[in-house]
């Protein structure tokens, strides 16, 4: 074991004051007389690492004797011939490899008044000094990463040498025993930056792997038969019941789809269709009459003569020869009775019963608002020559459709007793539907030639 050295700033006359041993060597032959069994393993070698022999003179002379140097401290017992201590190995399991330790530096005699001079040493056999390995500087980082695992790896424990043997007797290897996973994944194999994080993450706790659980036994996949693939592929297929139900279903999702287009058509796309016909079909009979092309007379099914206006309800619309659904009605025009028994009189006759129909709904919908109208309110019919001033009188809100005696002359319901000129709308009810028809008429009047200007009701 290594003495307390002397210290530069201790008092002068204390125990480590400067001078207290004297002449070179005086310290080392007292630490010899140490009878310390872990710095003498073996009678007559020195195994202390700090222990250094004063070189021999020249002239032959023996060093000094270590048995005239007073002994210091109590003495203890010499170590047993079977003990064996590696101080070196000790040194590096707990301060990692360690450099030469460099020689001591003679002290400096002080003066003659301060201590005697001690007594010459004894010459003496030199001292066999011990191998001492080689080992890099230490530093106080690299020591503080170091773990019991890391010593039992760099230092495994196994047999000593032989009792009696020296320190150039080679050690036989110990048996190496692989270590678990778990501490051979957080040995450091890298440099200071990877035992650094390996310290780090000891404290953290690892994912443990997962265990299988009760009954899950892994069998490695047997591959399939012929017969068994056939079988898991018909098994796999989609049995008759769902199939039919998802062509039932697709059906009904088509037929839906199949039913909104056609809502979506009838209630939007016919009025656009039929107004822009109606529009164009307006604007071709005003031409005519400006050019003076058509004259009153017959006319031909379907061919345009006059223009229907009911100021209440916005209504500008022509009116065509016949009531023909394709040629009149659905094209957004107002159709005149004048076929076999359903032919009624012109406006221009003196009496008579200027018969028409028009849809309520979809196809342009002229008539549909007619239910709204009152007693009184006007409704004029313009044609080449003249405007035919009619007044709202009565209403039928529902009738049979095979009831033609409305359009008669005297219309039967009209409240009218005798022959006059009459105006009759006729249109289908309920709204979206053509189970019955609605009855409006109207008395004429006002006659007044287009060279007079407009009438009131279509001027104001």
């Amino acid at each position: 074991m290594t003495g307390l050295r002397p210290e530069p700033d201790a008092g002068r006359n204390g125990p480590y004051a400067q001078g207290a041993y004297e002449a070179d060597g005086t310290f080392e032959a007292a630490v010899e007389q140490l009878a310390d069994p872990l710095n003498d393993p073996l009678p007559g070698q020195h195994t202390s690492p700090w222990f250094r022999a004063e070189t021999a003179p020249a002239d032959g002379a023996a060093g000094p004797d270590p048995s005239a140097a007073a002994p210091q401290g109590p003495q203890r017992p010499q170590q047993a011939p079977g003990q064996w201590y590696d101080p070196g190995g000790y040194e590096r399991d707990r301060y990692g490899q360690r450099g030469p330790e460099p020689a001591p530096q003679p002290v400096s005699a002080p003066p003659e008044s301060v201590a005697p001079a001690a007594p010459d040493p004894v010459p003496g056999p030199a001292p066999v000094e011990p191998r001492v390995q080689a080992a890099p500087a230490r530093v106080d980082e690299t020591v503080a990463l170091r773990t019991a695992d890391t010593r039992r790896l760099s230092q495994p424990d196994g047999p000593g040498p032989a009792p009696g043997a020296g320190l150039d007797t080679p050690v036989p290897d110990p048996p190496t025993t692989p270590l678990p996973d778990s501490s051979a994944a957080s040995l450091p194999t890298g440099g200071r930056a990877e035992r650094r994080r390996a310290a780090r993450s000891r404290g953290k706790r690892r994912a443990e792997p997962r265990r299988p659980a009760e009954g899950d036994t892994a069998e490695p996949a047997v591959p399939m038969s012929r017969l068994e693939a056939r079988r898991a592929a018909r098994a796999a297929k989609d049995s008759p019941a769902v199939v039919a139900s998802r062509v039932v279903g697709e059906v009904f999702i088509t037929f839906g789809v199949l039913m909104l287009l056609f809502v979506t058509y009838q209630l939007w796309w016919t009025n656009v269709r039929a107004d822009q016909i109606a529009g164009r079909e307006t604007n071709k009979i005003q031409d005519d009459w400006a050019n003076g092309e058509r004259t009153p007379g017959a006319f031909e099914a379907g061919q345009g003569f006059a223009i229907m206006h009911i100021p209440k309800l916005d209504v500008v619309a022509p009116i065509a020869e016949g009531i023909d659904k394709e040629k009149v009605l659905d094209r957004g025009m107002i159709g005149h009775y004048a076929e076999g028994k359903l032919e009624t009189a012109m406006p221009s006759a003196k009496q008579g019963n200027f018969a028409v129909a028009g849809h309520r709904n979809t196809h342009g919908e002229p008539f549909r608002y007619v239910n709204k109208l009152k007693p009184g309110d006007p409704i004029v019919v313009e044609t080449q020559e003249s405007y035919y001033t009619y007044e709202m009188t009565s209403i039928l809100p529902q009738t049979s459709p095979s009831n033609v005696s409305v359009i008669d002359a005297v219309p039967k319901g009209s409240g009218f007793t005798g022959p006059g000129r009459y105006i009759t709308l006729t249109t289908c009810t309920p709204e979206f539907t053509s189970t019955y028809r609605m009855i409006v008429w109207g008395k004429m009047v006002d006659e007044r030639p287009r060279s007079e200007g407009k009438p009131d009701a279509l001027v104001g």
